[in-house]
């Protein structure tokens, strides 16, 4: 059981093609824990205290920007039989900024060849964004930090090449290639999605061991527990076509039986396509993940601390979240004014309601924690610092500035996610400095 503390690092991109676009956000990869305890790595060039790391009796606290202290390679050695005790290289790569003719990266032949490429240099880790449905109003511009759902995959990714070989498109089908240097979410959707639906319309009628698995991955009972709420949101989402589930008439906003049974029966089809899609997301990332295992390589997630309001994390949660009787939030997500903005920055995302979410044993993070743990091998949670303490911001506020701090869930919520979910490796991120007493205090 072990979290690692991060602070934001630009790792430069290698991949050779000349067209490859690195990501316009940029995170870390962190150095690797060698203690049980909270491991901060020394990468940030931030003037603050990060690293704390202690074993049997032993140990010490780095400022970073000072000298490492004299004993730091006995910790961190170079070589070591267990690979989380072991310093490893890798890059920052989401799979949108893969080279690639119908408009953005995917889960294709370029990412296996960037795998390839990764084992040849002598990396041990691939480090992407969020792999869920990026936002895809004006103001979110395709980003993986404004998510449609927390545990869906992103079915722009989907390779249309892999679904040729699957035998679910025809090479005559698929698009004419574009010339362009950057992802347009809204032109891509238009190429892809309808071929991506056609694609998974074919799987459902089909018969033999891709429509069998199919099925198995609709029974799983973890998969079950988020991607059936996230395929009635769809469903509803599509036919009513409103800004958020907040102006839904009210027995779909809250979720009445007979309301969610008319839905079933009415976009039934749609339900199955969306499930279909999600299949086959999972599906050609599965193939890549266990590639990257063939090669010695680690994938390295990421997970933002929060989630969108307009999401079927929100809707099907509610008394997970702190939201008034109407479902409007009571307050929202933000920091106060820093180094960054002088006003503070004002997120919006609405936050937990963690008195609730304990009483329920924090069910709601095992169950996401437990999807993390399907997708990857170890992953950053984006604003670790809000399990500690967070900002919170009156939903009618302009600007952060007016907020204020409260405390988080911080050694409780992992203790229980540790007991549900055993060992795991999660990154955290140190962009605001957790100082050693806060980690003390919150954590140990």
């Amino acid at each position: 059981m072990v979290i690692q503390m991060s602070s934001l690092l630009q790792i430069p991109t290698l991949f050779p093609p000349p067209q490859l676009s690195p990501p316009a956000t940029t995170n870390a990869l962190a150095v690797p824990p060698f203690t049980a305890k909270l491991t901060p790595n020394l990468t940030s060039r931030k003037k603050c205290l990060t690293a704390v790391y202690f074993q049997n009796g032993r140990g010490g606290a780095v400022v970073v920007g000072e000298d490492l202290p004299p004993d730091y390679e006995d910790w961190h050695p170079k070589e070591a039989s267990d690979s989380s005790s072991r310093r490893r290289a890798g890059v920052l790569l989401h799979p949108t900024s893969f080279p690639g003719p119908y408009g953005i990266g995917d889960l294709g032949p370029r990412a296996f060849r960037f795998l390839d490429w990764l084992h040849l240099a002598g990396c041990s880790v691939w480090q992407v964004l969020p792999l869920v449905p990026p936002g895809r109003r004006a103001n979110e511009e395709g980003s993986p930090y404004s998510g449609q759902d927390a545990n869906c995959g992103n079915t722009l990714l989907i390779s249309l090449d892999e679904l040729v070989e699957d035998g679910l498109l025809s090479k005559d089908e698929l698009p004419k290639p574009l010339d362009i240097d950057h992802v347009n979410f809204s032109t891509v959707a238009k190429i892809k999605d309808p071929l991506i639906e056609k694609a998974a319309k074919r799987l459902i009628l089909s018969g033999g061991e891709l429509k069998s698995q199919l099925e198995r991955f609709r029974k799983d009972q973890d998969v079950a527990s988020w991607l059936e709420d996230a395929a009635y949101f769809a469903a509803i989402d599509d036919s009513l076509n409103t800004f958020s589930w907040y102006d839904w008439p009210e027995p779909l906003k809250n979720r009445h039986l007979a309301a969610l049974e008319e839905i079933y029966q009415t976009r039934k089809d749609f339900i199955d396509i969306f499930v279909a899609q999600q299949f086959l997301f999972q599906r050609q990332w599965q193939k890549i993940h266990d590639y990257a295992h063939k090669k010695g390589i680690s994938i390295m997630g990421d997970m933002p601390i929060y989630v969108g309001y307009h999401s079927a994390d929100v809707w099907a949660n509610k008394k997970q979240f702190l939201l008034n009787r109407s479902g409007f939030p009571v307050l929202v997500s933000g920091v106060p004014p820093d180094a960054f903005s002088e006003t503070g920055q004002l997120w919006e995302s609405p936050l937990y309601d963690w008195k609730a979410m304990e009483k329920d044993g924090f069910s709601w993070w095992i169950r996401r924690i437990r999807r993390a743990q399907n997708l990857f091998d170890e992953f950053r949670i984006d604003h670790f610092r809000g399990f500690a303490g967070f900002w919170a911001v009156p939903s009618e506020a302009k600007v952060a500035m007016v907020g204020r701090w409260k405390v988080g869930p911080g050694k409780p919520l992992f203790d229980a996610i540790f007991r549900a979910v055993g060992k795991i490796n999660i990154i955290a991120e140190d962009l605001v400095c957790m100082g050693k007493k806060l980690v003390d205090e919150k954590f140990y």
